[in-house]
């Protein structure tokens, strides 16, 4: 067709044509630079080349991949083509008539001066379909639109115009041969060469251009007469692939389509395809690589009936499931293309292993994409593909020679195979190790290294073959070892650069040597592993490697490894390795199958009856009797009657009624736990609350604690009908559904269920109810609890392509689901033993919010503990403890039994086998211990111990109590078969009342013969009759066996009871971190101290290791004896005693969850009471085991090195209880259980060294996630569990299945964390069910506790009942009425109960009540009480809703410079000078003020009219002054003020000004001068006054131009303090019984609607208390003292100032001067304020120090010593002078005025001002101002007088009027002393009152502070 070429080429002509296409290549600079082994092996003697002497001549796929380089030589792939276009291009070349070699094509130039741009023809026109597509084009009858695609435009189409009679039919028959064809562009015609017209379109092809390689798509038009991309031109029969496209009518683009899914992952990270027909051809290379970063590599599998063959193409990014590309005729035509040839690291394309088992037929689509990365910086070269690149797999290899070899990809070309594809594998388990990836520099310094390139290829080959030799017989080479090698390697080799200062070329092994090396490295291998060199290709290696396997007699011994090397000159080396080894060959085979494939391929093995042959080799005894008959003559033998249940031999017999009717005869010894909460799970729980506190202040708006008063949860499980019944358990046994509220006592048993909820496929309605609960209640906080979150990661679109098991994807669906991820009330706390999945570069879960469990060593009290953690850490160490009889064992005689069996039965999978020989192990042992001892030496001594324990342990025991024992059966099948085998077996021996075989099936309840349940009741006592157990807990002490099936152990717990744990089955398909340390999950649990000092007594020791061992029995400190010590007697000695101790937390065996109630515990210790996973018994170092015990051969088997007989005499070492008759209520301590592992997993747990990781740590973390690099640290011995949730965060990715995934990672720097998803890790069985039931009743404590407030309640003091009354039905006071009231002079404030109090002629009647606890220094603590939050309240910064976060915060994008400063100048009379505030006025706020025309300068601040009546305003400006409570200050008053707009003030120094800017980025600050950042809260109350007056001026003036009447302008402020919180209001028809709560804008717009208000002086409201409601008789206006709130008529009081001087009583102070002057105050009964108890900030006491510190350690200054001499040497202190005033005269009365003391009747006269000078004395206050309104003093002798800075109202004649008494004392105050002087010299006081020199005082300040002075005398 086309132009095909005829005639074979020349030999020479081609070498050359090759020669020279691979040097233009390696010249041209048109593509990426030269790759290292280029440089490194290039011959320097050729002649140079220039670029242009010779034009890249590439083979087209390979032109293509350097086409879709990025410069960066990234792999590019363009997210516009689907699979098949792509597979489409690299498969139709593959397919051409010729089975010539391809030709290197050289093309004609182009004629002179013509266009040679790609895309457009000759003639310079555009071809490109994007341009062309609105075009309408006319084209001649006959013609069809096709599209054409050039390789170096690979995202465009060409459109041109072809003669259909040239291309095919429908059938891909039918094409004329030649060609007649268009230019649509400069429409050129009767182009009869498909050549000729490639070089007018610009093609520019490297190869010969064939119109079925080029002219791809038919076009068409669409509806809207759009030209675009329609079906592909059926070539060839559609290639054979029809099933390909006709499977994907949605053409899903790998790259891009979320619809691609595969399935869970494999051990070491692979997936592999499985067909039911051996494929013909398989073309290996396509199976080559893993995704560039290790992941898996998926088959897109058509969804029709019969699974094709997988088949990937190599083109990155695209997956496909081609047919196998050859119809059955035999060896194809052509051979595909793999890798492109000779370049350093093949296209990351998909690897799909050759089938390794066939399944059954699986029809789900497995699609992967893969992540592109980095290549080596290599040139694709042009290379033909050589005669000898394919395989033959010889037919019959597995039947000859018993082995599936497994070749593992190396570097370089693999070839192709074909034949029977179906008896090899292809594993890419290395390859990603070879292919070594780009680093950043910070990676490189992490590692240690210059840079990634410095193993050259044959320093990789001898590198492998070193681990090939020194992996043992029973160990498969793992890629994370491999790794480290690697990673060792470059290390070494840049240490050797720096030191030797040489570059890595001069280290690299010559070519030449590298066979001759290699060949020394496998010569010390035993034979184990060989090496084959080939000259040509790869091929040759691996086809003489099959052929002498296939031709092997069975009794040559197989190398274990074949090293295949091809050492071509023309690409450099090439290698791959071919695993032959009987062991190793299946394990990797096997390891290559998730666990749901191999799940279903061992019940397809089942199902299609493929282990009967299997099932006829177990039917005979090891003796070579039949089973059957041997068991059906036992029955026979032993007739009706069965070996007794318990308390006896198994010799002895009764019969079955007897047996069913016997029961305990003694007291039941199980003690039932009560629930309890353990301290390790406490500090957990408070720290999962103070995660959620982090999360609340984080202030991004994702959590408002206080929002919510009610906590609601619901916890999810996995389906494991025991787990969802365990969970129920602990939530009824703990209480937290009363405890929460959310049940009543008697409902909350059987409504529990309605928390749990299982993941099957009911979940979704239930779920939903949930979320209809979520949303209809939103003050309630949920918690959704996901446990086991490890188990189902599938992602939903995943899962639902994949048909896979229904219950796939479910939990993703519910916990990433929309609803969840936006609800705003619900947490999400998913707990996991195992999250290392949840941990990787696409986490939800920020890692800031992940909660460990506490590390044990780091307990403070861990020794004092009884009970300690035993986990799978302590199990790796505790082999090196030196005991006799180990924790984890590994049964050698079943290890070998198997190896046997596997290499009789090459085609089953491993685990049937073994299960198969384990029924028989166990079926033997019984028989051999009941009636057939001949047996005995046939069972493997592991067997038969633990059978004998388990049969024996009742017979011993009164209660018939017993061990348990639990074997892992993964598959449900093998395990029901297991079952039915065992219990037959049990039954026809008579054993059925003497232990029980259950099968623990998650999908399934747990079902117990109904004697054995009677036998439980009967320990249990006090159950109800229907009783059953439900939970393994349950089971407690009873002797069983539990086959435990399912995928994943669920978390469930066991009982105390359990013993020994079988996972012999659980072998090298187990290689992940997460699927191997959750099955040996399974037997960590809390031990008792004593269990761990047991076998030191055992040990041979020196004397003096045994003091040393038993001295530390009681030392706590030497109980934490670092267990990594070097392996000698005394490391097993301290390392046995302190293995436990190093867990700080005790508990039974209790599960992954902690809170449950203990189970029954068989070994009845006190320890009992630990039920939970954290109780800790009560043992004393003392108390030993006291009972008899079996002698260790059947209590411990040893490793199975000694047979039984020797067992006997071992020494004892873990005592396990013995049952004695003597002493059945003996101590029975917690032990470790018993582990026997399979040999794989043994040998990589008992690697472990020292350090806190097992070695499993090492391996893949789960198997849905991926390696990101292979370069990469080693995960640190001693990690927390922190560190390595960095470290898997940093180093793995979710793979495409995984249902995080779609997560941006967080290299894109866009974190798709959920803000409030939180995640608890924590080791198996450690307490987290507890933890996390705790943590949710501290939870909602905390909410309640978030709700409410410490609010004062005091009751009023000085309450006095003479007030007159208005009516009570008035809301208003009439101001006739009042104005006739009387002011009451006293302070009722019980703040001020320290106070002097004010004279009054009431006062003058009572008598001093002198209380000791009145003295000032010790205040009384103030009465606080909880209340409850409203909806009104005030809050403090910590506070965060929806509703008012505007009012808070401005929004995140704008900074805060969005407020401007402007100041404010006004004169104050008092200060006497101009004072120049500046406000902070946020944009938003703008509005409250006004600017001058410009905009730029304040004027005034807008003040409504006293007509304005706006039911949604409130009229007063609110000024709140503030201090030290920029955090802790209710300044949030959108609550309170119901959202409507409002003016409010925050007063604040000018220091504090940042910080509350800061806060309250949304308010309007008032910023105090800077001289005024010491003053007291007079200063600020003073400033907001005369502000306030100044504005009233202003506005006044300003509206006065608008036509406004002065007076009509508001006249009123509010003042309140940054306390006030709640608002009630207190009306006699509410039955004086509730104060409801109510808005501070309604109690201000009720206050600001009193009539005629503007004749009053300061409205107010009462403080609350809780008395008020009682005291309905109350006046409901009262003329008194008010404080806190005030509302201030700044226009009244405008010559009635606060002292700014002040520090304390400001206000008493002010309201007595506002009184005088005869202006009205008026307290609003009907209200109260509850001011918050705030324990940080406001008018906190000055630390009053030194101003010159001497020393540190100076004792406190006292009161009396603020005051000293003028001039003397007295201490001066840094503190201002008004504060030590007003400190000095509350505690100096005695000194001052003796005689008012304790006498009412002759107070202190105090003129214009209140003091405070101590409680004993009474202030008679009268103001000096003409008409002022004082007291009635006629006829009061006064004991003293206060003169404090008296102004000029005060004269001698005022004084006269007033008289005193003989020795009444004087007290002048002063600015300084010769204002003293001239004040004595103006008020005449010399003629009344006697002084003396030394009675002249100055507060102790240096000048610079300008101390006060004072002066006293004495009454003449």
């Amino acid at each position: 067709m086309g132009n095909s070429y005829a005639g074979q080429l020349k030999s020479a002509r081609f070498e050359e044509a090759l020669h020279n296409s691979i040097e233009a290549s390696l010249r041209c600079s048109s593509v990426v630079p030269r790759p290292i082994f280029s440089q490194l092996y290039l011959d320097p003697d050729q002649p140079p080349f220039l670029p242009e002497d010779v034009k890249p001549k590439v083979e087209e796929l390979d032109k293509e991949l350097v086409h879709r380089y990025s410069q960066n030589g990234n792999l590019d792939f363009s997210a516009n083509q689907t699979v098949n276009e792509m597979e489409d291009e690299e498969e139709d070349e593959d397919m051409s008539d010729s089975s010539s070699p391809p030709i290197p094509y050289s093309q004609k130039p182009a004629p002179e001066g013509s266009c040679t741009t790609d895309g457009f023809c000759q003639a310079g026109k555009d071809l490109r379909l994007v341009s062309l597509c609105m075009e309408q084009i006319d084209i001649p009858a006959g013609f069809l639109l096709v599209g054409a695609k050039s390789p170096n435009l690979p995202e465009h189409i060409l459109v041109c115009a072809v003669d259909k009679r040239f291309l095919p039919d429908d059938h891909g028959k039918n094409a004329l041969l030649g060609f007649s064809g268009n230019c649509i562009g400069c429409g050129e015609r009767g182009f009869r060469y498909f050549t000729e017209f490639s070089n007018h379109i610009n093609l520019k092809l490297t190869t010969q251009p064939k119109k079925q390689k080029h002219l791809k798509y038919y076009l068409v038009r669409s509806s809207q007469g759009v030209l675009s991309k329609g079906p592909l031109i059926c070539w060839k029969e559609c290639r054979s692939r029809q099933s390909a496209a006709a499977s994907l009518p949605a053409k899903p683009n790998s790259a891009v389509s979320p619809s691609t899914t595969p399935e869970g992952g494999s051990a070491n990270g692979y997936k592999s395809g499985f067909t039911q027909t051996a494929p013909l051809s398989l073309r290996a290379t396509d199976v080559a690589n893993g995704n560039a970063n290790g992941g898996r590599n998926n088959v897109l599998s058509s969804a029709v009936a019969r699974p094709m063959p997988h088949l990937t193409s190599p083109i990155p990014g695209c997956a496909a499931g081609d047919q196998a590309s050859m119809s059955s005729s035999g060896p194809p035509k052509k051979r595909h293309r793999g890798w492109s040839p000779g370049s350093p690291v093949p296209p990351p394309g998909l690897a799909v292993p050759v089938p390794a088992i066939r399944p059954s037929t699986r029809t789900e689509p497995l699609l992967s994409v893969p992540v592109p990365q980095s290549m080596l910086t290599g040139i694709l070269q042009p290379q033909p593909i050589l005669a000898g690149e394919t395989v033959i797999v010889p037919e019959n290899l597995l039947n000859n020679s018993g082995v599936r070899p497994v070749i593992l990809i190396g570097y370089g070309t693999l070839p192709y195979f074909y034949g029977n594809v179906g008896d090899i594998v292809v594993s890419p388990l290395l390859v990603n190790c070879y292919k070594i990836p780009q680093l950043e520099n910070k990676d490189l310094d992490l590692l240690g290294l210059t840079s990634s390139q410095l193993l050259s290829v044959e320093n990789m080959i001898l590198l492998t073959i070193q681990y090939l030799v020194q992996l043992g017989p029973d160990q498969i080479p793992l890629r994370e070892e491999f790794e480290q090698i690697m990673l060792k390697a470059m290390q070494e080799f840049t240490l050797r650069e720096r030191s030797l200062q040489i570059s890595a070329q001069c280290i690299s092994v010559s070519p030449g040597q590298l066979p001759w090396l290699a060949r020394l490295i496998a010569s010390v291998s035993r034979d184990l592993v060989h090496v084959v060199v080939t000259q040509n290709s790869l091929a040759e290696g691996i086809s003489e490697t099959l052929r002498s396997l296939n031709e092997m007699k069975h009794h040559q011994k197989l190398p274990d490894y074949v090293v295949a090397i091809c050492a071509s000159k023309i690409r450099g080396n090439e290698f791959c390795v071919v695993v032959l080894g009987q062991y190793q060959s299946r394990a990797l085979a096997e390891s290559m199958l998730t666990t749901s494939e191999f799940l279903k391929e061992i019940s397809y093995e089942l199902i299609t009856g493929k282990v009967s042959f299997l099932a006829s080799h177990f039917k005979n005894t090891s003796l070579g009797d039949d089973l059957d008959k041997l068991l059906e003559k036992m029955l026979q033998q032993r007739g009706e009657s069965v070996i007794i249940p318990f308390n006896g031999d198994v010799s002895e017999c009764v019969s079955s009624q007897e047996a069913i009717a016997m029961v305990s005869t003694q007291e039941p010894d199980l003690d039932v736990d009560t629930f309890q909460i353990y301290q390790p799970q406490l500090t957990v729980a408070r720290k999962l609350l103070s995660q959620v506190c982090a999360i609340a202040d984080s202030g991004n708006q994702s959590l408002d604690l206080g929002h919510f008063s009610k906590v609601d949860f619901i916890v999810i499980v996995p389906r494991s009908e025991v787990l969802v019944q365990q969970t129920l358990q602990r939530i009824r046994q703990s209480g937290v559904l009363v405890d929460l509220g959310l049940e009543d006592n008697g409902t909350a048993y059987q409504r529990a269920e309605k928390y749990v909820v299982r993941l099957d496929n009911e979940i979704q309605t239930k779920f939903e109810v949930f979320m209809k609960r979520v949303k209809q209640n939103p003050y309630t906080l949920f918690v959704l609890v996901h446990d086991n979150a490890h188990v189902d990661l599938t992602s939903a679109i995943s899962s639902s392509l994949s048909h896979g098991e229904p219950s796939h994807g479910l939990a993703d669906r519910v916990i990433n689901c929309r609803e969840v991820l936006e609800a705003f009330n619900l947490l999400v706390l998913q707990v996991s033993s195992f999250p290392y999945a949840l941990q990787t570069q696409q986490s939800r879960i920020s890692s800031s919010n992940e909660v460990h469990w506490i590390q044990f060593d780091t307990v403070d009290d861990a020794a004092s503990e009884d009970k300690l953690y035993f986990g799978l850490n302590e199990y790796s160490k505790s082999l090196q403890w030196g005991v006799t009889s180990p924790l984890l064992r590994c049964d050698e005689t079943f290890e070998k039994m198997v190896n046997t069996l596997l290499e009789r039965y090459p085609r089953l999978h491993s685990m049937v086998i073994r299960c198969y020989l384990l029924i028989q192990q166990y079926s033997q042992a019984l028989m051999a211990l009941t009636t057939m001892a001949s047996l005995r030496d046939h069972s493997t001594p592991e067997t038969l111990s633990i059978m004998d324990d388990l049969i024996t342990s009742p017979g011993k025991d009164k209660n018939g109590c017993g061990h348990m024992l639990v074997i892992r059966v993964p598959s449900v099948q093998l395990a029901m078969l297991a079952k039915e085998r065992l219990q037959e077996v049990r039954d026809k021996l008579g054993l059925q009342y003497r232990f029980e075989i259950l099968l623990g099936n998650p999908a399934s309840e747990l079902t117990v013969a109904k004697h054995f349940v009677t036998r439980l009741k009967a320990w249990r006592g006090n159950e109800q009759d229907d009783w059953i157990p439900r939970t393994y807990q349950d089971l407690e002490g009873l002797p069983c066996i539990v086959i435990l099936t399912g995928k994943d152990p669920l978390g469930e717990t066991f009982p105390r009871s359990l013993k020994y744990c079988d996972l012999r089955l659980i072998d090298s398909s187990y290689l992940t971190r997460t699927a191997l340390e959750q099955e040996v999950g399974l037997a960590c649990c809390y031990v008792s101290k004593e269990a761990i000092r047991g076998p030191i007594v055992a040990l041979d020791l020196s004397e003096k290791e045994h003091e040393k061992a038993n001295g530390s029995e009681n030392d706590s400190d030497e109980l934490l004896i670092d267990l990594d010590r070097p392996q000698s007697n005394s490391s097993a000695v301290t390392g046995t005693s302190g293995s436990l101790a190093d867990n700080g937390v005790s508990s039974s065996s209790a599960a992954d969850k902690s809170q449950k109630q203990a189970p029954p515990l068989s070994f009845q210790t006190v320890a009992h009471s630990s039920v939970d996973e954290g109780a800790y018994p009560a043992f004393t170092a003392g108390e030993t085991l006291k009972q008899e015990c079996d002698s260790l051969g059947n209590q411990l088997a040893s490793s199975t090195t000694s047979k039984l007989s020797s067992l006997s005499s071992v020494s004892q070492a873990f005592r396990w209880p013995g049952h004695s008759a003597k002493d059945s209520r003996a101590l029975r301590a917690a032990l470790p259980r018993i582990v026997i592992l399979s040999k794989a997993a043994y040998c990589l747990l008992s690697s472990q060294k020292s350090g806190n990781l097992p070695s499993s740590s090492s391996l893949l973390p789960h198997a849905d996630v991926a390696w990101l690099s292979s370069l990469r640290p080693l995960l640190h011995k001693d990690m927390s569990s922190e560190e390595q949730s960095l470290y898997y965060r940093q180093w793995t990715t979710a793979r495409q299945h995984h249902a995080d995934f779609g997560g941006q990672g967080e290299a894109s720097g866009l974190r798709s964390f959920h803000p409030r998803r939180l995640l608890l890790t924590g080791p198996p069985q450690v307490g987290k069910t507890g933890s996390y039931l705790q943590f949710l009743r501290i939870l909602f404590r905390m909410l309640i506790r978030l709700l409410e407030v410490d609010v004062y309640d005091e009751e009023e003091i000085n309450a006095s009942d003479s007030e007159i009354t208005q009516s009570s039905n008035d809301h208003w006071p009439d101001i006739e009425t009042f104005s006739k009231m009387s002011f009451d002079l006293s302070v009722h404030d019980p703040k001020y109960r320290t106070i002097s109090p004010v004279y009054t002629e009431q006062l003058s009647r009572k008598l001093f009540l002198c209380c000791k606890e009145t003295k000032p220094e010790e205040a009384k603590k103030r009465e606080t009480v909880s209340m409850m939050l409203t909806k009104y309240a005030a809050y403090n910064t910590f506070h965060h809703c929806e509703q008012c976060h505007q009012y808070m915060d401005t929004n995140p994008a704008a900074q805060v410079s969005d407020s401007t400063l402007h100041a404010f100048t006004f004169s104050s009379s008092m200060l006497g000078e101009e004072v120049q505030l500046h406000f902070i006025i946020p944009k938003s706020k703008e509005n409250h003020f006004v600017f001058s025309k410009q905009g730029k300068h304040l004027e005034s601040m807008r003040l409504p009219l006293v007509s304005d009546k706006n039911l949604n305003a409130v009229k007063s400006p609110i000024f709140t002054p503030s201090s030290g409570r920029h955090e802790h200050g209710l300044l949030n008053l959108y609550h309170a003020m119901e959202g409507i707009s409002h003016l409010h003030l925050l007063v604040v120094k000018e220091y504090e000004m940042p910080l509350y800017r800061k806060y309250w980025p949304n308010h309007i600050m008032l910023v105090l001068p800077g001289m005024f950042n010491n003053a007291g809260v007079g200063a600020a109350r003073f400033l907001i006054k005369e502000l306030s007056y100044h504005n009233l001026e202003l506005e006044r003036n300003r509206l006065e131009e608008l036509g406004v009447k002065r007076q009509c302008v508001w006249p009123f402020i509010v003042v309140m303090d940054d306390s006030c919180v709640l608002w009630n209001i207190h009306s006699r028809r509410q039955g004086g019984f509730s104060d409801p709560n109510v808005s501070l804008k309604s109690v201000l717009q009720h206050m600001e609607a009193t009539p005629k208000i503007v004749h009053y002086a300061i409205l107010g409201v009462q403080k609350w208390n809780s008395k008020l409601n009682a005291r309905s008789t109350k006046a409901p206006f009262s003329r008194c003292h008010v404080r806190d709130f005030i509302l201030l008529n700044i226009d009244l009081t405008q010559n009635v100032q606060y002292d700014l001087n002040r520090y304390f009583c400001e206000d008493v102070d002010f309201n007595l001067r506002t009184n005088s002057s005869g202006l009205l105050i008026c307290r609003f009964n009907n209200f109260s304020v509850m001011k918050k108890h705030i324990q940080v900030g406001g008018q906190k006491d000055f630390i009053v120090k030194p101003k010159i510190m001497v020393s540190d350690s100076l004792a406190p200054i006292m009161p009396l010593q603020y005051v000293c001499a003028p001039d003397s040497e007295h201490t001066l202190l840094a503190a201002p002078s008004q504060f030590l005033l007003e400190k000095f005269l509350q505690h100096a009365t005695y000194k001052l005025f003796p005689k008012a003391v304790h006498n009412f009747k002759n107070p202190v006269l105090a003129i214009d001002c209140y003091l405070n000078i101590g409680l004993e004395v009474a202030i008679c206050y009268v103001s000096s101002r003409p008409h002022s309104v004082n007291v009635n003093c006629e006829g009061v002798f006064f004991s003293g007088l206060l003169l404090y800075l008296c102004d000029s109202f005060v004269g001698a004649d005022l004084l006269k009027r007033f008289r005193f008494l003989k020795g009444a004392t004087l007290c002048v105050i002063c600015q300084d002393r010769s204002s003293l002087r001239q004040t004595i010299v103006r008020l005449e006081l010399e003629d009344e009152w006697q002084f003396r020199l030394r009675d002249e005082f100055q507060t102790a300040n240096s000048s610079d502070d300008k101390p006060l002075y004072f002066l006293t005398g004495r009454h003449i």
